[in-house]
């Protein structure tokens, strides 16, 4: 991890905080697969639209096999709310569809500042309840059912497992891959990560004044710890990185759906940084951190094993 962090370092990106919004997005698409593992092939990868709140939302199904029935997780990619897209999440989406033998589908939600909180909440909602109700129509099976993301689409997936608690809106798992939870950024571990471990405090205050400036951040849409009520939840799978700002918040999360009553898997991955699950050509611990998601995906949809189907006839 540090062998990669000297190469970041060394390659020279401009902070994305030092850039406006739409040169941080160009840059992060740039890099954002550098060292992720190669785009697996897969028998369906299918671009469509999702009917959101103000307009269509571009989404892509990943599937590991033709078949139909498939159950499928609604996935919400990291970018602190105001980067980040299909592209950037491509590779990570291919791993979750081809390991769990689930099908995937990745949401293109609007973006900050352009679009300022809530707006990527509702999408987020519109989205898994879309799935929900339409599945049948991509030819799965909407009753299995998850939500999951890393980093801001963490928070998202874990505001949409509490919005369907509400709404009585059965989830077989929520995903949340290194998720903020917290409406400060004040923890310890803010403090102690907050410069030279791949996501700095600067990024995070740039990201948030974008999304969501100082007055809401209580609102529990945008830090999850601040919901009334955390009991009756989806099972959840929280997969966090050691040397990650967002860690503590990640780990007071988890701390109070168990404390709530509900199912909780928790993985803390020591000496790697955030976002480190999408640096599989460099680090083995994001296969590792793969395998984690998509065991826990596995035992929550019961999907038929990947191992079990035939070759497939066409790959995308």
């Amino acid at each position: 991890m540090a062998g990669v962090l000297d190469r970041i370092q060394r390659a020279k990106r401009p902070a994305f905080h030092s850039l406006s919004p739409q040169q941080a997005r160009i840059a992060y698409l740039m890099g954002a697969e550098i060292l992720d593992l190669p785009r697996a092939a897969l028998p369906r990868v299918e671009d469509f639209n999702i009917p959101g709140p103000t307009g269509d939302l571009a989404a892509r199904l990943y599937a590991s096999s033709s078949a139909s029935g498939l159950p499928v997780m609604l996935y919400l990619h990291g970018g602190g709310f105001t980067i980040g897209s299909l592209e950037t999440h491509d590779s990570l989406c291919r791993q979750l569809a081809l390991r769990s033998g689930a099908a995937v589908v990745s949401l293109d939600y609007r973006l900050a500042p352009e679009h300022p909180f809530p707006a990527a909440v509702d999408d987020a909602w519109a989205a898994l309840q879309w799935l929900a109700a339409n599945a049948g129509s991509l030819g799965l099976d909407g009753s299995r059912l998850a939500v999951g993301g890393d980093s801001a689409g963490g928070t998202l997936a874990a505001v949409c497992a509490l919005l369907a608690r509400d709404k009585g809106l059965p989830l077989a798992l929520q995903l949340l891959i290194t998720p903020g939870t917290a409406a400060h950024a004040d923890t310890p571990s803010h403090k102690f990560f907050g410069q030279g471990f791949l996501l700095d405090a600067a990024a995070i205050a740039w990201f948030f004044d974008h999304y969501i400036g100082y007055h809401h951040r209580r609102d529990w849409r945008f830090a999850p710890l601040e919901a009334p009520n955390h009991s009756d939840l989806a099972p959840a799978a929280i997969l966090l990185a050691e040397c990650d700002p967002l860690v503590d918040e990640g780990l007071a999360y988890g701390d109070l759906l168990r404390a709530n009553g509900n199912a909780v898997q928790l993985e803390l991955v020591r000496g790697v940084t955030h976002d480190f699950i999408k640096m599989g050509r460099a680090i083995p611990e994001a296969l590792s951190a793969q395998d984690f998601c998509t065991t826990a995906m596995r035992e929550a949809l019961n999907p038929p094993s990947p191992h079990d189907q035939p070759p497939p006839q066409r790959t995308v």
